[in-house]
């Protein structure tokens, strides 16, 4: 970073134009990444990543300068992206014959040294991982995404998820051994190191993030339309 650059959280308390670009580019990728490991679905993330986003900027423009410049940025964007997730579930129950399917073709993987069985093998992993996760309850699909793809503390899930840390360790805990028992994963879990799932979870985040720029833009767009809407 120039030196002259101003930290995130400053930027956002100067300037808030300049601070929510600045935001958009540095944490689309793990909205993206978030929300398509909640979601299984790559449209579904690009949606409800752009809702995340007009919803933080909506609710950055109403706050003082002193609160914007003591947010926890990523923290704050993945309790929106929670909470959009949430309601677009509850959108989804009240829907009938609506299908929750899991998109695996959507797990792409980044261009790299591997060559194509080893590409092969990792896409394969990814799509293993997805379905395993949409298959878990919410409880504790919700809070393993948030402590191993979004990189969050267990306090910072436990704030989010409005509940003792304790709580959150026992259902990180039991999303991760569900995970586990999986057929398809269990083989990995030497491949992944002592993390087992939790590192098949992360790597599977950093795949979903490769597409975080498109977000990012769609985003950024959507929020300068409504700046201009608000100022007329």
């Amino acid at each position: 970073m120039d030196e002259t650059t101003l930290p995130l959280t400053e930027l956002l308390a100067t300037d808030l134009d300049d601070g929510f670009t600045e935001l958009v580019r540095t944490q689309a990728g793990t909205v993206r990444s978030v929300l398509l490991r909640l979601s299984g679905s790559a449209r579904d993330a690009d949606d409800l990543g752009q809702e995340t986003f007009l919803r933080a900027y909506s609710a950055l423009r109403d706050y003082p300068p002193e609160r914007r410049g003591q947010l926890q940025p990523r923290a704050w964007l993945l309790t929106i992206a929670a909470n959009v997730w949430r309601n677009h579930v509850r959108t989804l129950s009240r829907r009938p014959g609506v299908a929750d399917g899991i998109e695996v073709t959507a797990i792409e993987v980044p261009d790299g040294s591997p060559g194509p069985e080893q590409l092969a093998l990792d896409g394969a992993r990814r799509a293993r991982l997805v379905a395993a996760l949409s298959g878990l309850p919410d409880h504790h699909r919700l809070p393993v995404v948030l402590r191993h793809i979004g990189e969050l503390s267990y306090q910072e899930v436990a704030g989010i998820l409005d509940c003792p840390v304790g709580t959150v360790k026992a259902q990180v805990s039991r999303g991760l051994a569900a995970l586990r028992t999986e057929p398809g994963l269990a083989a990995d879990r030497t491949t992944y190191g002592a993390a087992g799932a939790a590192g098949a979870a992360g790597a599977a985040g950093a795949a979903g993030a490769t597409a975080g720029g498109t977000t990012a833009k769609t985003a950024h767009d959507a929020a300068r339309k409504e700046r201009k809407e608000a100022t007329g």
